[in-house]
């Protein structure tokens, strides 16, 4: 994604503001804080990955990767957590729901040590249907990416 000649910085959300905006928990929660959000324009989710996640038992007990399921799941969570910023406090709890993933490609294994940054940037918005563009990476190095749509609800 282009970053632009202006860098623009935004406010971060940490965890406990994170748990109050969407309604994931342990073990499903994907992302540890969002930083640089502008509202109803991007933000970045931040994964810090340990040996310790529960999927790692199975995943593979002598090669640990993370499931590039659960790559999309963080992706999901970093843009429900813009959404509701960006709708205010009103939106707080609700729901939002995949409608498509479209082009996911996932180029490299993310394996314990490694910090996820999550950078998605909203496409387009029609009633309470978002189109997002997403791209992780570590250590700055390209490791998946994926456009979705999803769908805010109420519980």
């Amino acid at each position: 994604m282009d970053e632009g000649s202006t860098a623009q910085t935004g406010v971060t959300i940490d965890i406990e503001r994170v748990m109050a905006m969407i309604p994931h928990r342990y073990p499903m929660l994907m992302i540890d804080r969002v930083i640089d959000v502008i509202a109803d324009k991007s933000a970045v989710g931040v994964k810090n990955v340990t040996i310790n996640e529960p999927f790692f038992q199975g995943h593979f007990p002598k090669r640990p990767v993370m499931p590039g399921v659960l790559i999309i799941e963080a992706m999901a969570q970093t843009a429900a957590v813009l959404v509701v910023h960006t709708l205010g406090p009103s939106s707080e709890g609700k729901l939002v729901y995949f409608m498509s993933i479209d082009d996911a490609r996932f180029r490299k294994p993310i394996v314990p040590g490694d910090v996820l940054h999550i950078h998605i940037v909203k496409d387009r918005q029609r009633a309470n249907v978002w189109r997002f563009k997403a791209e992780a990476k570590v250590g700055g190095a390209l490791v998946a990416e994926a456009t979705y749509a999803a769908m805010i609800m109420d519980r």
